[in-house]
């Protein structure tokens, strides 16, 4: 009786490591899935706050908080689905899908550099993005939840690239997890963002000389973090866009730019403690310039086609909000200065 004892804990024992062992598999996937998809999801948290710029501040919160239920059934409901599906029945077709989500990104990031040599950027982030009322605030929070559905597809697409020699049921439990984390994490930091400069309007209140300095500070230096992210995650567009497009060309059989990105940064390699971040570093800058120059490409053809649509080359959550707030005949209340 006791041998059985024995036989049965043993055999719970190995159930336990051969379940805590697939939980380390799916924690090492998704972290491994979600740090190649990294530069997407700093665009993501770059562009959100753009969505509740110009709206009164008790309505900041819980219109992120519908933007981050929208973008998590984006992601379980309707993406992760079919992502499955496709892996399971035709996975031939990852690379091209991913490919074709690079070349928009490529596109993006390319956009962003163009319209800010241009000085076009500036001038769209003065503007507001909302209007009063519920009807447009639901309108807003439609357009953000639709920008999040595209930049959910390539964090989705990408983490299923990284992951697609797991079992399905890997892959599901992986994609799950990405989709959880980096979603509550995007979410966690755009409202910490957007209300960074109310907390520092409460400690700018403060009787404490400390509290006041620090929480000017906060107030003052909010726009320029909010400008570094928006920087951040264009270099980061571009960098993920051309390593994808980098990669999918060797992939698919052309060698020649993947291998001399290799050869330059090969002398880098070998230096002591730093050569593997320099080498990373020049692969990186290689990819950012082969995403921009992609981009550009792309920019070229694309934009006549959308100049020939009826509807015209599509407007910015910035130019649409004004738009509205403009045939509406009101302004967004503005926070206090």
């Amino acid at each position: 009786m006791s041998g059985g004892l024995v036989a049965l804990l043993d055999d719970v024992a190995a159930l336990a490591r051969i379940a805590a062992a697939s939980v380390d598999d799916v924690a090492a996937g998704a972290a491994k899935a979600g740090a190649k998809a990294a530069g997407v999801v700093i665009d993501d948290a770059a562009v959100t706050p753009q969505y509740v710029s110009g709206a009164d501040p008790s309505r900041e919160l819980p219109m992120i908080k519908k933007i981050f239920w929208g973008s998590l059934r984006n992601k379980l409901l309707i993406i992760l689905p079919a992502l499955l599906l496709v892996s399971a029945f035709i996975p031939w077709a990852i690379p091209f899908i991913l490919m074709l989500g690079g070349t928009y990104l490529c596109y993006e990031g390319a956009e962003k550099v163009w319209h800010k040599l241009r000085g076009h950027h500036a001038a769209e982030e003065d503007s507001p993005a909302v209007e009063r009322g519920p009807a447009a605030e639901s309108k807003v929070i439609k357009g953000a939840i639709t920008t999040d559905f595209i930049l959910s597809c390539e964090i989705m697409v990408i983490s299923m690239n990284e992951v697609a020699a797991e079992s399905l049921w890997a892959r599901a439990l992986i994609l799950v997890v990405v989709a959880l984390v980096i979603t509550v994490a995007v979410y966690g930091a755009v409202a910490l963002i957007v209300k960074m400069d109310d907390i520092g309007l409460h400690l700018a209140a403060k009787d404490s000389a400390g509290a006041k300095r620090f929480g000017e500070l906060l107030v003052k230096g909010m726009p320029k973090v909010l400008a570094a992210i928006t920087l951040i995650g264009t270099v980061a567009m571009l960098w993920v866009g051309g390593h994808i497009m980098l990669q999918g060309a060797h992939d698919l059989g052309w060698h020649a730019p993947y291998d001399l990105v290799h050869v330059l940064e090969h002398p880098f390699a070998g230096i002591t403690v730093v050569g593997g971040f320099l080498a990373w570093l020049v692969n990186t800058l290689c990819s950012a310039v082969i995403g921009l120059a992609w981009g550009l490409v792309v920019m070229a053809v694309v934009g006549p086609l959308l100049k020939a649509l009826p509807f015209g080359k599509k407007k910015s959550g910035h130019e649409e909000g004004d738009a509205r707030a403009a045939a509406a005949g009101h302004h967004p209340p503005q926070k206090p200065e």
